[in-house]
């Protein structure tokens, strides 16, 4: 009998030994004490099996510190996190993020929100989602924002962080690549080599620009040029409405360059010099809250599902091939 069939049978009252050679009785013996031995291994692994699926439902929800998260009635700081790469299906997704900033916005015991900011930017249009839905959860639920760049905070994450009241920056923190840039490659030549063309077939002149089979005409690659540039330009305009007087005279803003959070500050880029710690502790002293999105790891530290379908997304997102577009990065 294979040990799965032991596991999930009854234990016997009785074992039936027939016997007519006196000889075969230690054998028989060991046998049986070999069976009740797997008896009671089974029974412990079922028994373990049977508590693991009573109580797994209930640490999905049970608060728990060590996790980041409670359900504290007591005054705290929500803080909602902007990691990684902006772009759909991403952890930094606005699908991911604006729930988060819901839950933050709308908890009545959370006294101010934080924008934990670790990311090099990405769509400018995930940026602009969660722009416009912060701007209506302030004016129904006006409690403090501001925004914390940690290692990286460049681009689109910076589109998104120049809407809190206040931006802070650490020391060795990088900030700024305000711009837009747009990417494809060019591999018609080297498929001329092998005397391999591609038949494109648009409907118009541009359909096809970035096509990378096909040498890219001269009108195309104005128009791209134009595109980005265009794009560019009104992440400068929208920066400088919003910094304002902040922002030191001569200074090309738009060049796409980076700088650390000192320099940042000092050319008005960045409010504050702060880490998430230290902000939290000097402006209100209280508990932190952390409303995610959360990272993937173990099920448990969030939901299985969210946990399930993040780790489906990141695999798709690695094996999917890249569609160029326009990026703030």
């Amino acid at each position: 009998m294979s040990f799965l069939n032991r596991m999930w049978r009854k234990p016997t009252s009785e074992t039936q030994i027939h016997a007519n050679d006196q000889d075969a009785v230690p054998g028989l013996v060991q046998a049986l004490l070999a069976d009740r031995k797997s008896e009671r291994r089974a029974s412990i692994i079922r028994t373990s099996l049977y508590v693991l699926m009573v109580t797994a439902p209930a640490l999905l929800f049970m608060p728990n510190p060590f996790l980041g998260w409670s359900f504290s009635s007591g005054p705290v700081v929500g803080v909602v996190h902007l990691d990684g790469p902006i772009e759909a299906g991403a952890p930094a997704s606005a699908d991911r993020v604006l729930p988060a900033l819901r839950r933050a916005f709308e908890s009545e015991n959370v006294k101010a929100v934080v924008l934990s900011i670790d990311s090099p930017g990405g769509a400018p249009i995930e940026s602009e989602r969660i722009n416009d839905v912060v701007a209506d959860l302030r004016k129904n639920n006006p409690k403090p924002f501001v925004a914390v760049i940690n290692t990286l905070g460049t681009s689109a994450a910076y589109l998104v962080a120049m809407h809190a009241d206040t931006i802070y920056a650490g020391r060795y923190s990088i900030v700024g690549s305000i711009g837009a840039v747009m990417e494809g490659w060019d591999v018609h030549q080297v498929l001329a080599k092998y005397d391999v063309s591609r038949r494109v077939y648009a409907s118009g002149e541009l359909k096809s620009m970035l096509n990378p089979y096909i040498p890219m005409s001269d009108k195309a690659d104005a128009e791209a040029r134009e595109l980005v540039v265009g794009m560019g330009k009104r992440f400068n305009e929208e920066m400088r409405a919003k910094r304002g007087s902040k922002l030191k005279p001569g200074i090309d803003y738009g060049n796409g360059g980076v700088w650390p959070g000192p320099t940042a500050k000092e050319i008005g880029v960045v409010d504050e010099l702060g880490t998430l710690d230290s902000v939290v502790a000097k402006r209100w002293n209280l508990p932190i809250k952390d409303f995610g999105p959360r990272e993937h790891g173990m099920p448990f530290v969030a939901t299985a599902s969210e946990w399930l379908t993040g780790v489906v997304t990141q695999t798709t997102l690695r094996l999917q091939a890249n569609v160029d577009g326009v990026k703030f990065k």
